[in-house]
């Protein structure tokens, strides 16, 4: 596309400020030089949007400082006015009459936005900067009303029928869509009830994260319409984790949920993840083909999103360092419905109930029987509701006590959910190595404390042993009756 005629000027000045073309979206072009970016709105009207008054432009741009630069400080640095001089010129700045505004920012390198970064993969640690720099985002967002949905569903399929997408999928996606809708009715209208709805970043995708100062960060938040921003913090998710999987594969998608509800403690979204990530891939779906690009691998994803998925549970027991927690996040995407189950990890459970993030250690004196039996009882109602939701759970703990696997197998029945109980095992000589070469967990596991467990006695395990010497994951799978997903 090319800028509109009576911003040539302007653009053209930015051009020489920076000696560089303008990047450009359907509403922006971005000059970016050296030392400074600069970040032109179009003067287009779009249907959905009228940037064609120069005073909208201004207070546009002044939105997006204002939503961006709590999380993006130095990216995000001024609003600036393109004045005329009495010569005729343009400047930048000024104290003439304003003839554009611009938004001044700080150049990112362009291998250093996510979506960049992914094309080589993203490694565990950086899946876990991700969804934490996302759980602190939403954390810092005040509660807001929660507007209608409907007609972000009516808004969509009429967008994807006017890009072309097949009428007939489009419609049965939609009406798919609208039963789903008034199915949640009653779990969105608690959610934002409890305060999980608020003006979010509503353009949640890899391609609007990037790495500033090697820190993970959201930029480039919606800013022109404050009622598709205002969401329920899982919808704003949604997105991301629509585009892990899209991109990367579930097992990408899989664990930045995971690190996200072992953060915010939100396990409750999975009840209604099936339509949002289906919502997302609409969106991409008819954005994609609008284009003149494909667009029908997104609309299968937002078709295969509503297709019910029954769940089940799985637990996992074992001694410290038999790696159930490794054998449980490589297990998670082969269950249930996208982007897989959710793991309830005690250890994690037992951090977040003392106010510390995963990896932080708690004192020995932490691990109180009070503590404990809170831990577990976190973990059983926790299991019961999300599979009561829809969504498949693997539960990981030691599991010493036959209380603890009788809670976790009661929640599975409570539910109406098949239950499968695996207990790994290794020699001790491969506990002890594994648990001292541990780094960054939330285990707090020593050799002291291995020894501990092993001299106890945990009763008759009637759970499917595994030998976690090795991998376990092929046996396990074998055991479910399941082929493993691929990986793409």
């Amino acid at each position: 596309m090319s800028i509109p005629a009576p911003q040539e000027e302007a653009a053209a000045l930015l051009r020489r400020l920076t000696g560089a073309a303008p990047i450009e979206t359907h509403i922006s072009a971005v000059f970016v030089g050296p030392e400074d970016a600069y970040k032109l709105k179009q003067a287009v009207a779009l249907g959905f949007l009228d940037f064609t008054r120069l005073e909208e432009r201004e207070r546009l741009l002044r939105r997006e400082w204002a939503l961006n630069r709590p999380f993006a400080r130095d990216i995000y640095r001024e609003i600036l006015p393109i004045t005329r001089g009495p010569d005729g010129s343009l400047a930048l700045g000024g104290t003439e009459e304003a003839v554009e505004w611009v938004l001044r920012m700080a150049p990112v390198p362009p291998g250093d936005f996510l979506e960049a970064v992914a094309e080589g993969g993203l490694d565990p640690a950086r899946l876990d900067a991700v969804a934490d720099a996302v759980v602190a985002m939403h954390a810092a967002l005040p509660p807001a009303a929660a507007p209608d949905f409907a007609p972000v569903l009516e808004g969509n399929r009429r967008a994807a029928l006017a890009a072309g997408l097949p009428a007939g999928r489009v419609e049965a996606w939609a009406q798919a869509a609208r039963a789903a809708l008034a199915r949640l009715a009653p779990l969105l209208a608690a959610r934002a009830a409890s305060g999980r709805v608020r003006r979010c970043h509503g353009d949640l995708h890899l391609g609007n994260l990037c790495l500033w100062q090697g820190q993970v960060t959201p930029f480039d938040a919606l800013e022109f319409d404050e009622a598709l921003a205002t969401i329920d913090t899982g919808y704003d998710l949604a997105f991301l984790l629509m585009d892990l999987e899209h991109r990367l594969g579930r097992a990408a998608a899989n664990r930045v949920l995971n690190r996200y509800v072992a953060r915010s403690g939100d396990a409750g979204l999975v009840g209604a993840l099936p339509l949002w990530l289906s919502l997302r891939a609409i969106i991409r779906a008819h954005a994609t083909a609008s284009r003149g690009a494909d667009g029908l691998p997104y609309l299968a994803r937002a078709e295969a999103m509503l297709a019910p998925t029954p769940p089940r549970l799985v637990a996992v027991g074992g001694l410290q360092g038999t790696g159930k927690s490794r054998f449980a996040r490589a297990l998670a995407p082969e269950l249930g419905a996208a982007p897989g189950a959710l793991v309830l990890r005690s250890d994690e459970i037992r951090k977040r109930q003392a106010g510390l993030p995963p990896e932080q250690r708690l004192p020995p004196e932490a691990y109180t029987p009070e503590a404990s039996a809170a831990v577990f009882a976190e973990l059983a109602a926790t299991a019961e509701a999300v599979l009561r939701a829809g969504h498949a759970v693997v539960a990981d703990a030691v599991f010493l006590r036959l209380e603890e696997r009788a809670a976790i197998e009661a929640a599975a029945r409570a539910a109406g959910v098949p239950f499968t109980g695996f207990w790994l095992t290794a020699p001790r000589a491969v506990l002890e190595a594994r648990i001292a070469a541990r780094t960054g967990d939330a285990s707090d596991a020593d050799a002291a404390v291995l020894a501990a467990a092993a001299a106890r006695d945990p009763g008759v395990v009637t759970w499917q042993p595994l030998d976690a010497a090795g991998d376990p994951l092929p046996a396990a799978l074998e055991g479910l009756g399941i082929t493993p997903a691929d990986p793409c």
